[in-house]
């Protein structure tokens, strides 16, 4: 299961959409970069966030997932409170192809000041935007700057197209636009 190049994801980019809006190369001056990378696509955190807090003593449940836990913020810079979370989405809307598995990880200039993003795999013929799951572990409020580099996306290859893609069948997060919460 090979890595693809920039040369492989640019023209997937131009010829099916895989990345829209895609950005040619790095975008680094004064922000923290996004763009076109040598082995994969780091992609911008948009305005919109779903910050958690605990103001209604809410209890959080994937089975039965209520919006009491968290506010909702559009800004160009989100405030993780300490030892919290928000939910984010990407600028870029992605259409992955049916024999390509992305693996997303967070950037190293959060990384690095206990900013954590996970995003589980965007499977064989997904589309949407993607939502960000960053976590604040430090006991200090931590700022997210919207419309900058949060995650890095890497493309693998399969050897052959999968049987069964998302598509094939009817994935819950299918097409998601803005900031998605968890369903069931």
């Amino acid at each position: 299961m090979p890595i693809m190049p920039d040369s492989w994801i640019r023209e997937m980019a131009r010829t099916h959409g895989m990345i829209e809006p895609f950005v040619e190369r790095q975008s680094a001056e004064g922000v923290i970069s996004y763009g076109l990378s040598s082995y994969g696509y780091d992609a911008r955190v948009s305005n919109e966030f779903k910050i958690f807090t605990n103001v209604d003593n809410a209890v959080v449940d994937p089975k039965n997932f209520s919006q009491q836990g968290f506010v909702d913020r559009v800004a160009d810079v989100c405030v993780i409170p300490p030892n919290s979370f928000a939910l984010g989405r990407s600028v870029e809307y992605f259409r992955v192809p049916r024999d390509v598995l992305v693996i997303c990880l967070g950037k190293s200039t959060y990384a690095r000041c206990g900013l954590i993003v996970n995003v589980t795999p965007l499977e064989p013929e997904w589309e949407g935007h993607v939502t960000l799951e960053i976590s604040n572990t430090t006991p200090l409020p931590a700022r997210v700057y919207a419309h900058e580099g949060l995650s890095q996306f890497l493309f693998l290859k399969g050897a052959s197209p999968c049987e069964v893609s998302y598509a094939d069948r009817a994935g819950k997060y299918m097409r998601q636009t803005g900031v998605t919460l968890p369903r069931l």
